[in-house]
């Protein structure tokens, strides 16, 4: 699974990599936990076929019309599905598999209409190790090598509670784990490549061509560094979290 996870780029890097519009800026995230806000790239202005017909988002002004395109908001990890019957559900599905996405009750919807990238600098891993006899989990941090900020495959949704309280959720899927990962977890985030992230986001890609793009990343592409357990906990959300041990 992904439990955890970074987000330090600057909005001018996010700009770049995900070619969005107006990026807000935001501080940086060294230790992102569940049911925390962060941010996700999702489209605006987007006109599906009715085959396919997929939540509209309306632009900030009022402003709906035009081509398509890319935006950083803000939604809660954890995805509630729009049929939910409270917000609880969504501290079950932080992650959605890669092999039953399609099929799940919880994100078949979602995958058919509402996808997402999930915006990352890095992710960690909780290896198990025998110290003094005892199990522990020691913590990892893996990182793209060239330093760029990865974008992982995600979904998103938007539930009703009966006070009408709208909360928007989203979820990150994974598959099976890559070389590099494997020593430390069976699973890892679905690493989109950039030139993908169109058709990921692209409300009328075909589910075959979707279901292609959920395999592991190379792992020649990706870094792994043994790190403090501060990040076991979330109150921690510092540099500290990512510093290499010694």
């Amino acid at each position: 699974m992904c439990g955890r996870y970074t987000l330090l780029a600057e909005p001018q890097e996010l700009a770049a990599e995900f070619e969005v519009i107006d990026p807000a800026g935001f501080a940086p995230r060294y230790n992102i936990a569940p049911t925390q806000d962060v941010p996700i790239v999702r489209l605006v202005g987007v006109a599906a076929p009715s085959s396919m017909a997929v939540v509209r988002l309306a632009e900030p002004g009022g402003a709906s019309s035009g081509a398509p395109a890319r935006r950083l908001d803000i939604l809660r990890w954890g995805l509630i599905p729009h049929w939910a019957k409270d917000a609880k559900f969504g501290y079950r599905t932080i992650n959605a598999r890669a092999e039953t996405v399609a099929t799940q009750p919880a994100f078949r919807d979602a995958f058919r209409k509402r996808r997402c990238i999930v915006p990352a600098n890095g992710f960690f891993e909780w290896q198990k190790l025998e110290q003094g006899g005892k199990e522990v989990k020691q913590p990892h941090y893996i990182h793209r090598r060239d330093g760029r900020p990865m974008g992982i495959a995600g979904l998103w949704d938007r539930w009703v509670g009966p006070d009408g309280e709208a909360i928007e959720s989203f979820t990150i899927i994974t598959t099976e784990a890559n070389a590099l990962i494997r020593p430390l977890h069976n699973r890892m985030p679905v690493i989109l490549r950039h030139e993908d992230y169109a058709a990921w986001l692209d409300p009328a890609t075909k589910p075959d061509r979707l279901t292609s793009l959920l395999v592991p990343c190379p792992a020649e592409q990706l870094a792994v560094r043994p790190v403090s357990r501060q990040v076991n906990s979330p109150r921690n959300d510092g540099p500290a979290c990512i510093a290499a041990l010694s």
